[in-house]
């Protein structure tokens, strides 16, 4: 009976709304392009391109708050989707245990009239975190489904849904199904390196064109060494290229990577083992894999001995110059990066000058990266000088809602709170709404230097925005505790006989003063 007055709720939205949902395209990020230095700083630079590291593949990935390494566009899914897309959730969470065939005949039963579309399948697997193989049902009313084609895009959709959960079983059902393309790929691929099955992704190569129907190429099998190496498995990925190089020659944007790899995992001596054998073999190493060996020395350095920073970096330095490979902003972004790590802001700033020598220009990461460096160095001048350099440069949309927090973080934790309250204003004069975890930082440190009225007026603030902020008692430090002012006591009026003891006393310890004491003797 609930089923029927649903499917008549339904009927009735469907006859007024069209059923074509359309998802609007991937926010792109702003040209870094023909960017303007601030005057204080155009003696140092000159316009240059910027360089940007390579393009890593990316997919749709299905969409969870819990996953915040997932990749996904920003979709603006329609309103008259959402309500379909929960009564199909809903559906698919009543039985969690239910076999996928009999879930997919109460969704025919139930959704015959309803035309799925990509973005109705994406909400609908966003509702069922919880759902787990009932899923399969609903892959399998979809492909039943007249109305309904799935295609590279949806069935990624499932395969990362399933990654997610380590449920490679089910995975492997949705590949045999068909109709797998690069997206899908890219999703499997990604799913079993993120679970840590390296082993896994190179025998998945291996039998997907005979299991799967993709194609082996040049392209999936850089798709599979990119994966490996950025998670650390270059070992793996060096492995398999050697294999297949008789049928795919690698080129070097996969030997840099190779390179990148190692780095990522530590492996400096590997790292220039590699490169030795590239040189040898007639490659040329790119800015890239140089970029990174310069990164993994740093790190290493870091962690073992800092004082050699410097030396071993400038080894890194000259062997790039050695082969003839530029510099750029990378470059100097790892250099300043681990030079702030371990407190070197002047040499950190004295590499941001000399910039202009090698016609690199900064970007955001620099800015973002010397600002933090400054207020943790309590340098607050220079750090709110270099924000405005920052904006005069081109660069004020990456000052967003987390760059503040890191700026407020950073100044709340060496007590500069009135700095951080002018921050904070400024924050909120370049359009950045705070958050809830905004006001409770500001308003905990507020409360812990005993300016509560302060911290009573941003949280009426923050109610007044519409912020659910919760009411709290914060414990307030010691160091700035108002003490009491003691409250002198009047002093009591001595009697005729305590005055006279008094001066009993007194004589004594003068007469004494003049007894001369006997000497003791030295015993044998």
């Amino acid at each position: 009976m609930a089923s029927l007055q649903l499917r008549r709720l339904l009927l009735r939205s469907v006859r007024f709304r069209s059923t074509s949902f359309i998802s609007s395209s991937p926010v792109q990020p702003p040209p870094h392009s023909s960017h303007q230095i601030p005057s204080n700083f155009s003696s140092h630079f000159q316009h240059s391109t910027i360089y940007t590291p390579p393009s890593l593949l990316q997919t749709k990935f299905f969409l969870s708050q819990s996953d915040s390494e997932s990749v996904s566009p920003t979709q603006t899914l329609p309103e008259e989707s959402v309500p379909i897309a929960r009564a199909i959730s809903s559906e698919l969470l009543k039985e969690p245990e239910s076999d996928p065939n009999s879930v997919a005949q109460r969704l025919q039963l139930s959704f015959s009239h309803i035309t799925p579309t990509p973005s109705l399948v994406l909400q609908t697997l966003n509702l069922s975190l919880e759902a787990g193989r009932t899923v399969l049902g609903f892959h399998q009313w979809l492909a039943s489904n007249p109305k309904f084609t799935h295609t590279d895009e949806t069935l990624s959709y499932f395969i990362d849904y399933f990654g997610r959960r380590k449920d490679f079983k089910a995975t492997n059902k949705v590949l045999a199904s068909g109709g797998a393309g690069s997206k899908t790929l890219l999703a499997a691929i990604d799913r079993l390196v993120r679970a840590g099955r390296p082993s896994q992704v190179v025998q998945f190569f291996e039998r997907m064109e005979k299991d799967y129907g993709l194609r082996r190429d040049r392209s999936s099998l850089k798709v599979v060494v990119e994966k490996l190496c950025l998670k650390g498995y270059a070992s793996y990925a060096e492995k398999m290229t050697k294999d297949l190089a008789k049928e795919f020659f690698p080129d070097e944007a996969m030997c840099d990577l190779l390179v990148m790899g190692y780095c990522i995992d530590g492996k400096i001596e590997e790292a220039r083992r590699l490169a030795g054998e590239m040189y040898r073999g007639g490659f040329e190493l790119g800015v890239g894999a140089y970029n990174a060996m310069l990164d993994c020395v740093c790190k290493i350095c870091r962690q073992k001995d800092p004082f050699k920073l410097d030396s071993e970096s400038e080894k890194v330095l000259v062997e790039m110059d050695h082969h003839g490979v530029p510099r750029n902003v990378e470059t100097f972004n790892v250099l300043i990066t681990n030079l702030c790590k371990i407190r070197k802001t002047d040499a950190a700033l004295g590499l941001f000058f000399l910039m202009r020598g090698w016609r690199c220009n900064p970007n955001e990461t620099t800015f973002l990266v010397l600002i933090k460096s400054l207020y943790q160095a309590a340098r607050l001048e220079e750090g709110d000088g270099m924000i405005d350099g920052m904006k005069s440069a081109g660069f004020g949309a990456f000052l967003n809602k987390k760059a503040y927090f890191d700026f407020l973080t950073i100044l709340c934790g060496i007590e500069r709170i009135d700095h951080a309250l002018k921050i904070f204003a400024m924050m909120k004069a370049d359009g950045c709404e705070p958050g809830v975890k905004t006001y409770d930082l500001l308003m905990k440190k507020l409360g812990a230097h005993d300016r509560v009225d302060k911290a009573n007026a941003l949280f009426n603030e923050a109610r007044g925005r519409g912020l659910d902020v919760t009411p709290k008692e914060y414990a307030v430090d010691p160091r700035f505790m108002k003490k009491k002012k003691a409250v002198k006591s009047e002093k009591k009026r001595e009697t005729l006989p305590e005055k006279m003891a008094r001066k009993r006393r007194r004589l004594k310890q003068i007469r004494l003063s003049f007894v001369k004491k006997p000497k003791r003797k030295m015993g044998r």
